[in-house]
């Protein structure tokens, strides 16, 4: 009778899965979610006052800038979900 060959390769051993999921920290959605909505808010009442001449103090000091502000908080809020899990 032949004799069979011996194998030469290790038999492939599939890696250890994680024991625990990771999990997001409690703050992380709603400062995510509220930075979003601040970001859209300041937005939104900057064209309003603009348009309608209203003066906020604090609002009217920095003209254009209202943009980047709101648009900083919405950029804020994406880089943190790309930390949910």
């Amino acid at each position: 009778m032949a004799k069979s060959k011996v194998r030469k390769k290790a038999v492939y051993t599939p890696p250890q899965k994680s024991k625990t999921p990771e999990v997001s920290p409690r703050w992380l959605v709603p400062t995510m979610v509220g930075l979003w909505l601040i970001g859209l808010i300041w937005i939104a009442v900057f064209y309003v006052t603009a348009s309608t001449g209203t003066d906020v103090p604090f609002m009217s000091d920095l003209h254009n800038w209202n943009l980047g502000i709101g648009f900083a908080a919405i950029i804020l809020g994406v880089v943190l979900s790309t930390r949910w899990r």
